[in-house]
């Protein structure tokens, strides 16, 4: 028999770093429904906190979103660019950066469903624009210098390339999510193929 009455309350179990559980239910819940489309409430429920709580670590939704969104592209662009083998050659290099997009998609489903939403969001602060930027310009750099060294076609500019590789990419796993296409590893590749002929013509 329950010796807890229905009227009882469970108290919470204490969490030692209340602005990470934030911060970690955030980003389960700005996946699932969208930055807009969460209260604070649920949010607060979702992390096991009070919602006066979140309040003493982000004044605003804007501040938690915008600090969310910092930590999560600094992480995703160590996730995809670091430690990269100087020696592989571009198609080496293109082959790895893009097993690990999908890896990314797979092992953090929601930190990849989150900063998809993000592109060109009005809620993004100047800090986080500036962050975005900063993170894109190495890679923009690389696009260039390849297209210098012939690799790369000179004929579409670094960034339309830049942009319909992530674009071809993000609307294939949006198909596999959404239940048009499974992806075993040979589609995966193919499409790799497919993206890297488009990138040297």
């Amino acid at each position: 028999m329950n010796t807890y009455s229905k009227a009882s309350k469970v108290p919470r179990p204490r969490i030692k770093d209340k602005r990470a559980a934030i911060l970690q239910a955030a980003l389960k819940v700005f996946a699932e429904g969208g930055v807009n489309g969460v209260p604070m409430p649920a949010l607060a429920e979702e992390a096991g906190v009070g919602t006066g709580t979140i309040y003493r670590y982000f004044s605003s939704k804007e501040e938690l979103v915008n600090q969310l969104f910092r930590e999560e592209k600094v992480n995703l662009h160590k996730r995809l660019y670091s430690e990269l083998e100087p020696s592989l050659t571009p198609y080496d290099k293109f082959a790895v950066v893009w097993q690990r997009m999908v890896l990314y998609t797979r092992e953090a489903p929601a930190s990849y469903r989150f900063m998809e939403l993000q592109d060109h969001r009005p809620y993004l602060d100047d800090d986080s624009r500036t962050l975005d930027r900063e993170t894109r310009a190495p890679l923009l750099e690389h696009y260039r210098s390849l297209q210098k060294q012939g690799i790369y076609r000179k004929d579409i500019r670094a960034e339309v390339l830049m942009a319909l590789i992530w674009g071809a990419f993000v609307n294939l796993i949006k198909a596999e999510r959404d239940g048009l296409i499974n992806l075993d590893q040979g589609d995966i590749d193919a499409a790799r193929d497919a993206c890297w002929s488009l990138c040297t013509g």
